[in-house]
């Protein structure tokens, strides 16, 4: 196996729990949000293979990140990646931290405590915001907010997926001590629905994703973009209606994504919010995340 690209799932921007280089964008940003996500995507593709070896999963991110670096052509998404970089004279920073992460989820298949799964998402989610940031010349400020408002997006995911993730792949991203407090054991994971102990860690696990988002109101408003800031008021839209969700459902038997007509609906009206706000000069004010 030479290139990484013959690995990926199918999966592409169209498929994500939020807008990746949607229409709000900028057209002179999406080329190079593109070429980011492409690399992104084939990393994580790479680290959730099925039936892939682990020395070949870690050989291959290696190789993204030499030709990342400018240490080889034979694979597109590093060589894109590098050259779309390079336009902007931005540096590889927010790609290599993303691979520090798809690396963990090839040696690292359990999380004791809640901030080990921050210490995650540091590098699995909030570069990608300080990235989107960072392309549109935003301060670095505004990174604290984007950071809370990352590991949200990245803790709900966990949560939808958490039975996929232990059935296909035997990673568990629920922090054990919090699965103990609540008497609850990982093979519960494999079950078609919850059981009463599993359900209660997996509600107060959504409390506590919901405290982050709440974290990370002020993001919209912090940045000088205004279509960055639409999309970031859709993300949040989007982040918030998921985590409702999982406050009250059960991720292994019960549907937790929005279909398209709540994403429609979610689009629409996180624009509105955002579009007044900036008229109005309302600044959404953020809370601090007890214990996150």
């Amino acid at each position: 196996m030479t290139s990484a690209s013959e690995l990926r799932s199918g999966k592409t921007h169209r498929d994500e729990n939020f807008p990746v280089a949607s229409w709000i964008i900028h057209p002179r940003h999406r080329a190079l949000i593109l070429a980011y996500y492409n690399f992104v995507r084939t990393a994580d593709d790479i680290a959730d293979h099925a039936t892939l070896e682990d020395g070949e999963k870690l050989r291959l991110l290696d190789l993204l990140e030499a030709e990342l670096l400018g240490n080889g052509d034979t694979q597109p998404e590093a060589v894109n990646l590098r050259r779309a970089l390079a336009e902007r004279s931005m540096p590889p920073r927010h790609a290599l931290d993303v691979l520090i992460a798809f690396r963990m989820d090839v040696t690292k298949l359990r999380y004791e405590n809640w901030d080990e799964v921050i210490h995650y998402c540091r590098y699995s989610a909030m570069p990608v915001g300080r990235f989107m940031l960072d392309v549109h010349g935003e301060s670095t400020s505004t990174w604290a907010a984007s950071d809370a408002l990352c590991a949200g997006l990245q803790i709900n995911n966990h949560l939808q997926d958490c039975g996929k993730d232990f059935r296909q792949l035997d990673r568990v991203y629920l922090p054990r001590d919090a699965l103990a407090a609540s008497g609850a054991s990982v093979e519960e994971l494999g079950a078609e629905r919850s059981s009463a102990p599993l359900l209660q860690c997996l509600h107060a696990l959504a409390v506590r994703t919901e405290a982050l988002l709440k974290e990370s109101k002020s993001l919209s408003a912090e940045v000088r973009d205004v279509r960055l800031g639409c999309e970031i008021s859709v993300i949040q839209a989007f982040a918030d209606r998921i985590v409702q969700m999982l406050k009250v459902r059960d991720p292994l038997s019960e549907r937790v994504h929005l279909n398209p007509l709540e994403l429609l609906g979610h689009s629409l009206g996180g624009i509105a919010s955002e579009l007044t706000r900036r008229v109005t000069g309302r600044r959404p004010v953020s809370k601090p995340a007890a214990g996150a």
